[in-house]
């Protein structure tokens, strides 16, 4: 027997789609990344579009400012600063997405630095030399109640969530006697740390793909510096560069389908912002500044389709009306 179609199911499902369609295309106009250079002389804190357009100055400072980092809603920028005057040393500041209302959240004699916020929005990691050593550090989305997690007597930096905020990967020197770089996880109170690398040369800029299955990162192990991938068990790990100059400091894309990263392959030596698909083909440079002397760097992406999930489920529009990944 032939199906018959309700008129208005056909219509509701249109409707739907078209709306779906129009979402998909503003959630990618809105997609951006954030990152600092050094164009104007000094480390500034800027954004772009996800393609590298309408590169825009958002911090404006004297000081450096560097390492920034989206709140989760979009609407803040956290990252390090040396503006306070305290001797140099480097403080936490944070933002609103257009450059405004920007005030000190760490607020003390110490460095502070790297700061990276929580998937739920309430909490900020960071590194601190507090203790007199680097050590991996949490607090108050406001800069209240800071915790050192990891009490250790070498240092500890680079610390990323994982996208259910339960565990924060960072990079660490465990043996004083070997200097050597490795991936490290914690659960988010500075538990059961363990090393995922394992490995002879350094590894380093862990960074969580947003289903929380996968870690990458930048290493030396094959004489160069290039970008890797694991299994968050530190398993299969693989290599996605290969090329004689440098790349670091990959970043996620919020749909998981592409990495950012610093690369210094242009003849110029510049460090650019790069993007490729994730497993590591069709690599292009988004910043592509002309400054010979200029620098790009530590790129943090935010995509607002996905801020908008609830903690520990990537919320995915592509493809279906919505599907959540548990």
């Amino acid at each position: 027997m032939q199906r018959r179609y309700n008129p208005a199911h056909l219509i509701l499902a249109s409707v739907v789609a078209l709306g779906l369609t129009l979402l998909m295309v503003c959630v990618d106009a809105q997609a951006r990344i954030v990152f600092m250079s050094d164009r104007d002389w000094n480390w500034e804190i800027y954004v772009m579009d996800n393609d590298g357009d309408n590169q825009l100055n958002l911090s404006n400072n004297l000081g450096d400012d560097k390492y920034p980092s989206w709140s989760p809603d979009g609407k803040r920028i956290v990252f390090e600063s040396d503006r306070s005057g305290r001797d140099r040393n480097r403080q936490i500041y944070v933002m609103d997405a257009d450059g405004g209302n920007q005030r000190n959240l760490s607020n003390n004699d110490f460095d502070d630095r790297d700061p990276s916020w929580s998937p739920d929005g309430k909490r900020i990691a960071f590194v601190s030399h507090r203790d007199g050593n680097y050590e991996i550090y949490v607090m108050d989305a406001d800069g209240g109640r800071p915790k050192n997690l990891t009490n250790n007597r070498t240092p500890d930096d680079n610390p990323s969530w994982s996208p259910d905020g339960k565990r924060i990967a960072f990079d660490a020197y465990r043996d004083v006697n070997v200097i050597n770089l490795e991936i490290y996880v914690m659960d988010a109170d500075g538990d059961n740390e363990r090393n995922l690398t394992n490995h002879a040369n350094f590894d380093q800029n862990p960074s969580w793909s947003p289903d929380g299955k996968r870690i990458a990162f930048d290493s030396l192990r094959d004489e160069n510096r290039d970008i890797y991938v694991m299994d968050v068990d530190g398993g299969n790990q693989r290599r996605l560069t290969k090329n004689p100059f440098k790349d670091w400091e990959p970043l996620w894309s919020p749909d998981g389908r592409r990495i950012a990263f610093v690369s210094n392959r242009e003849l110029d030596g510049n460090h650019e912002i790069y993007v490729m698909d994730a497993d590591g083909s069709n690599p292009r440079n988004l910043t592509n500044h002309p400054d010979d002397d200029a620098d790009d760097s530590a790129p943090s992406w935010y995509g607002p389709a996905f801020a908008v999930a609830p903690t520990g489920k990537i919320l995915t529009i592509w493809g279906r009306l919505k599907q959540v990944d548990r």
